[in-house]
């Protein structure tokens, strides 16, 4: 949903400039957050450096010694006043993630089920059900921002992260859902883990998901996951309660 006063350009240096198109998130900003990123590649051209989508902004980075800030500017405005929704890059790349949803690996499996007022199976079923949009990577290479979670399943982060969590772990956060790739600290819940390489250095691209791709988790047992290469190490369950 967009207010008055948006789109806005908010100076982010020297070089870059914040494109700021929503202030709410909804799948639909997609359509228009990648229009908007094809148009900055057309219109930059060489003094483009990078393009770091997030749910409701562009961070447009340039070389400022093709193209000053002003300059910069200029040409965001002409583009913002032009810009009109990508229909045609609605649809992004299906992916399956096979998921193996426990709560030795996903620990905080019950935390989720009682906010949710759920059983942990109805859980497991609710967020393997639904099919979700790759809105952001960022936080760690390969990390992908998923949503928009079901109402049902909205909960809040931990109040203390956990120091080092497991990669492939699957997790819910607010109306968000996503995937470690590595270890790395984290405060998201944890409900399941995945033997997917969401991230690897001899790919391609090295991420495995790109904004605007679709993904579904699919759940798995435990032989699958293994035989995937899972790693079943169990994760200490949180000791403290959710943040509200």
């Amino acid at each position: 949903m967009r207010h008055r006063g948006l789109p806005s350009l908010e100076s982010a240096g020297i070089d870059g400039w914040m494109v700021r198109l929503f202030d709410t998130i909804e799948e639909n900003n997609l359509l228009w957050l990648t229009a908007l990123t094809h148009d900055c590649e057309v219109a930059f051209g060489e003094a483009l450096v990078d393009l770091v989508p997030s749910y409701t902004t562009l961070l447009v980075i340039f070389d400022p010694l093709r193209i000053s800030s002003w300059e910069a500017r200029e040409k965001l405005s002409e583009v913002l006043a032009n810009l009109v929704p990508d229909d045609a890059g609605g649809e992004g790349e299906l992916h399956e993630i096979a998921t193996w949803y426990d709560p030795g690996v996903g620990p905080d499996l019950a935390r989720v089920a009682e906010l949710s007022d759920m059983t942990v199976d109805a859980v497991i079923d609710t967020h393997s059900y639904q099919e979700y949009r790759v809105f952001a990577l960022g936080f760690a290479p390969g990390f992908a921002f998923m949503g928009l979670l079901d109402d049902s399943l909205a909960c809040p982060r931990l109040d203390t992260p956990r120091q080092k969590v497991p990669a492939g772990s699957v997790a819910v956060a607010g109306q968000q859902t996503a995937a470690y790739p590595a270890v790395t600290p984290g405060g998201w819940n944890l409900i399941g883990r995945t033997a997917a390489r969401l991230f690897d250095r001899e790919r391609d691209g090295f991420s495995l998901l790109k904004v605007g791709d679709r993904v579904r988790f699919v759940a798995v047992d435990r032989q699958t996951f293994e035989d995937e290469g899972g790693d079943p190490a169990p994760v200490e369950p949180a000791r403290e309660e959710a943040r509200s």
